[in-house]
């Protein structure tokens, strides 16, 4: 693992003097947002993160190595790469490294490199699931298999609402994935703060949360948690609303022919044009708050 393992000096001595650090992915830079507000977000997200007490390490594939902690540069070049940057999951790790492309990684991926590099809270906007038509085209995300076995906490605004969050959740409780609401008993839908499904666990506090990683942990029980964090009031969108746009971009998806990894790109890009650009600002919103939220969890965590 030293071979491919890359883990910047800060974050390094951060692991090692047993301070909070936060994991963040890469994909929501080069495949969710246009350039350049995808490396403004990041920038802002990494400063949320240590302005609340913690060392932000975002996650990405370069010159052959699993990277954790991006210098601004390595942001910047990430960020112009777009969606030439290959999106990179569980199966395409060892092909993105020897090949030495730039990768970027999914939840999936960046749960696996985190827990690589001994980091146990991640911040992202919304995590992968079941597609809706799913019993047609089986797409589920590689995500929710790595929920089930990798021992990192993912703090989102929920369930991206493009999926089935039904059958996501159904996913998740077959696989012993609990998904804890923060404050909240309704399932946060990333967009909406609320759908009509619940969470497992409301649980009110970041040490609550901490807590009950720890004793998951602890008592031997392998995977990761959901920590469900709704999207700030003043940049939610109604979930009606929402989903008529969501509708739309299926509907076009479909006459299009996107399919498996191309799919969620597509959606979040044509429901922000849909919604003129209000999608784009609750994303980032919300992956502001889930940075705030996981730097008070991973400080709790390791006071532990």
């Amino acid at each position: 693992m030293k071979n491919y393992l890359d883990i910047a000096p800060e974050v390094a001595q951060a692991l090692a003097q047993g301070k909070p650090v936060v994991a963040l992915e890469s994909t929501i830079i080069s495949h969710g947002m246009p350039y350049p507000q995808n490396v403004e977000m990041a920038a802002k997200t990494e400063q949320v993160i240590r302005d609340h007490g913690a060392i932000p390490a975002t996650i990405a594939i370069m010159d052959g190595q699993l990277k954790v902690g991006l210098s601004p540069d390595d942001i910047e070049k990430l960020a112009q790469a777009g969606l030439d940057a290959a999106k990179v999951s569980r199966r395409d790790m060892a092909f993105i490294v020897t090949s030495k492309a730039i990768g970027a990684t999914t939840v999936a991926s960046t749960m696996i490199i985190a827990a690589m590099a001994g980091i146990k809270i991640f911040a992202t906007g919304g995590i992968g699931g079941v597609h809706r038509g799913a019993a047609q085209s089986f797409d589920i995300s590689a995500d929710l298999e790595e929920l089930a076995n990798t021992d990192v906490a993912v703090i989102c605004a929920g369930i991206k609402s493009i999926l089935d969050l039904g059958l996501t959740l159904e996913y998740l409780e077959t696989k012993g994935v609990p998904v804890i609401g923060y404050q909240t008993d309704s399932l946060p839908a990333f967009y909406a703060r609320a759908s009509q499904f619940n969470v497992d666990y409301n649980l009110q506090t970041p040490a609550d949360i901490a807590q009950a990683l720890t004793a998951k942990w602890q008592m031997g029980l392998s995977g990761g948690a959901i920590i469900a964090n709704p999207v700030p009031l003043e940049a939610a969108m109604p979930e009606a609303e929402i989903n008529q746009y969501i509708q739309q971009a299926l509907q076009e998806a479909a006459q299009q022919n996107v399919k498996g990894k191309d799919t969620t790109p597509f959606l979040l890009a044509r429901v922000s044009e849909l919604t003129k650009g209000k999608s784009l600002a609750t994303n980032i919103a919300l992956v502001l708050n889930n940075a705030k939220l996981a730097a008070q969890i991973a400080i709790a965590y390791q006071a532990q």
